[in-house]
């Protein structure tokens, strides 16, 4: 092959890499993407402050999920001081927030996880205590959140209880993403920060609802 020949295909290679770097550049369709693992559904829940909280208020915001009950003595006190370190690196990111279910609503009511919120000082405009009806919070974790395996939902609902140590993260366009996390697992937990910090710089699309599910759904 002549060095001239040689010279056009570098030439051309060239022009195609020039290409795509301006075709991508700003944004992150090149970047390898955490899997995308289920979808948020359309709920309304109140929060430690008795106002009410909906799937459309996660529009825009990394989301960590997780269900607890206030008067835990086993594993939830464990995970939320794990979930404080969650909460002390990322309060100052303006999109960024943490949902804490509780999966005993009869008991955490609205008055109960003031006191428990108000407990652990923080922000609770970035850390949240959501409680509502149980059927909807144990569907939810189950179907949407996957932090409970939903052959669980076999007896009627005031006979459940959902006790799990898992997390959940959620993008900025209601999509649950990367892994399920164990909240009691050190190298899971330095997972979830690093996962945290990629779907912080992602962009968020648009999006509506349509018959109970995202639009942006495949």
């Amino acid at each position: 092959m002549s060095k001239k020949l040689i010279g056009y295909l570098l030439f051309f290679v060239a022009l195609v890499l020039v290409f795509y770097f301006f075709l991508f550049r700003g944004n992150d369709q090149w970047k390898v993407k955490l899997a995308i693992l289920s979808y948020t559904k359309p709920f309304q829940f109140n929060t430690q402050d008795g106002l009410p909280f909906t799937d459309k208020d996660m529009l825009g915001k990394v989301c960590v999920v997780e269900y607890f009950f206030t008067n835990c003595k086993g594993i939830c006190p464990r995970m939320n001081t794990n979930m404080k370190t969650i909460f002390e690196q990322f309060k100052d990111e303006p999109n960024f927030l943490i949902l804490s279910h509780t999966c005993d609503p009869e008991r955490d009511t609205v008055a109960r996880l003031k006191v428990y919120s108000d407990s652990l000082k923080v922000d609770t405009k970035k850390w949240i205590f959501l409680t509502g009806k149980k059927d909807i919070l144990y569907a939810l974790a189950r179907s949407a959140y996957l932090l409970d395996d939903p052959k669980n939902n076999v007896q009627k609902i005031e006979d459940q209880f959902l006790h799990t140590q898992f997390f959940a993260l959620v993008d900025k366009n209601g999509k649950v993403r990367g892994q399920i996390y164990d909240g009691l697992k050190a190298d899971e937990l330095e997972k979830l920060k690093i996962d945290i910090r990629a779907l912080l710089i992602e962009k968020a699309t648009s999006s509506n609802f349509v018959n109970g599910i995202f639009s942006n759904n495949p």
